[in-house]
């Protein structure tokens, strides 16, 4: 069996910004890899979770998130490196984020995603995530889905 550990932090440093942005280089389905500046522009200064996980010791992947409103937190940015798929991590880390904010006193999760994500858009179907608004692309693979959960 696989050592697996999510590592949560509330507080991003110079130290974290530049492992997420040294791993969403290296996630294809990301439209570009964050810079460190973009990630502190996101999550400086605001009530965040930054988790990473790891397997075997290895930085396998991340998910940010970051409150939008007093009782709304919004899951910004995660992914899992292409070696590492398939074992539960999106799903371990999405638990995580959803037990933290509802610990933080928060009562709606919300996200963002494409169509053309059907693995991610299947886990938050799945975990009752529910489409609240779809913003059209000319292609409907690119059309940009926004879910909400009640926590």
């Amino acid at each position: 069996m696989l050592n697996i550990q999510i590592e949560a932090h509330t507080e991003l440093t110079a130290e974290l910004a530049d492992k997420v942005s040294s791993l969403t280089a290296e996630i294809s389905e990301l439209d570009n890899a964050q810079s460190i500046e973009s990630i502190e522009e996101r999550l400086n200064n605001k009530t965040c979770l930054i988790l990473l996980a790891y397997v075997e010791g290895e930085l396998a992947g991340f998910k940010l998130g970051y409150q939008t409103g007093e009782q709304c937190f919004y899951s910004w940015l995660g992914g899992v490196n292409a070696d590492f798929r398939n074992i539960g991590l999106a799903k371990s880390m999405l638990e995580y984020q959803e037990k933290w904010a509802a610990s933080q006193g928060f009562t709606r999760l919300e996200v963002k995603t494409r169509n053309q994500f059907k693995a991610m858009l299947n886990m938050l179907v799945a975990n009752h995530y529910h489409i609240t608004q779809v913003e059209n692309h000319s292609n409907i693979a690119q059309n940009k889905l926004h879910l909400q959960k009640v926590l």
